[in-house]
């Protein structure tokens, strides 16, 4: 079972009253139904949500629904429901307020007026022509396909009044709605009632942003390891100077103390050079004393390469 079959599993466990199930068959019906000689033909791969959408017929509409099921081969063998609705045909579009000649989307001041409405028919979307793919592939998108530009514009304008940003790409002669916000899918798996499914994407989410900020902090620490050595090279360098040509003796004794530790560790930060000189010595030192010892010895180099 795909990541996107579960969330859609646990969203149709929750009933609708009348004013959802209208707009979330509204959605489903405009959103995967075909449309021919009169007669509106849904077809399922989910067992249950092809139950829910029967019920939704049956009970707002009292129209007749035949049901076929079929085995089909193609990777492996599965199970298809149709759904096929001649009776009420043109009464259920005008309810659902689909034109029958050019199959216009849903205008968005019908039956789109409440917050309660719009959840319903991105709840219809989402089971219609929605997917989400699974955290554990390492990335997060979620998509909607429409057949129209115009559709996907509602889409994405619904889920934008729900702080959901998504974009539109076209593929193909189809328009993708999508959002590879983790925060987005997040809030949308939410919105429905998916509690599983969302434990389940929350712990990959926690778990993959963790080990990213784990991967940072080693990056930076290796970073700094290196800026710290780098630093360290080049000070000895000066100190060899100061030997080559006798100058050791003009520093005065708080420098020259600070450049004998450093040649006894040439690999240690400054922050760490001033604990063991402190420690070492009982002299207080900080790193900014430190610091300051090594201008000196670079002033003193400057002052005799220019004589």
């Amino acid at each position: 079972m795909t990541f996107t079959t579960k969330i859609k599993e646990e969203m149709i466990l929750i009933d609708a009253n009348p004013i959802e199930a209208i707009s979330e068959l509204a959605a489903f019906i405009r959103f995967h139904a075909k449309f021919k000689n009169n007669t509106i033909t849904l077809v399922f791969e989910n067992a249950n949500v092809a139950k829910r959408i029967y019920k939704f017929i049956k009970g707002i509409f009292g129209a007749n629904v035949n049901i076929t099921v079929r085995d089909q081969k193609r990777f492996k063998l599965s199970r298809i429901y149709i759904l096929e609705v001649k009776d009420k045909y043109k009464f259920i579009l005008e309810t659902l307020n689909i034109e029958e000649e050019d199959k216009k989307i849903l205008p968005n001041d019908y039956l789109l007026e409440t917050e309660e409405e719009k959840k319903a028919f991105l709840k219809g979307l989402f089971l219609a022509c929605g997917s989400i793919s699974d955290p554990e592939k390492g990335f997060y998108h979620m998509e909607f396909v429409a057949k129209t530009k115009k559709e996907a514009l509602l889409i994405k304008e619904l889920l934008n009044e729900f702080n959901i940003e998504a974009k539109i790409l076209k593929r193909a002669n189809r328009q993708m709605i999508y959002t590879k916000s983790a925060e987005c899918i997040s809030d949308f798996i939410k919105m429905f009632g998916a509690v599983n499914s969302l434990f389940y994407f929350e712990d990959i989410r926690i778990y993959r942003d963790h080990k990213n900020m784990v991967n940072r902090l080693n990056n930076c620490e290796v970073a700094n390891q290196e800026k710290t050595i780098k630093t360290g090279l080049k000070q000895m360098e000066e100190i060899e100077y100061l030997r080559a040509n006798n100058l050791l003796d003009l520093l005065d004794e708080r420098v020259r103390l600070v450049v004998n530790y450093r040649i006894k560790y040439p690999e240690t930060s400054f922050a760490e050079l001033a604990e063991i000189i402190s420690m070492e010595t009982e002299k207080n030192m900080s790193k900014s004393g430190v610091n300051h010892a090594f201008i000196k010895v670079r002033e003193l180099i400057k002052k005799h390469k220019e004589k």
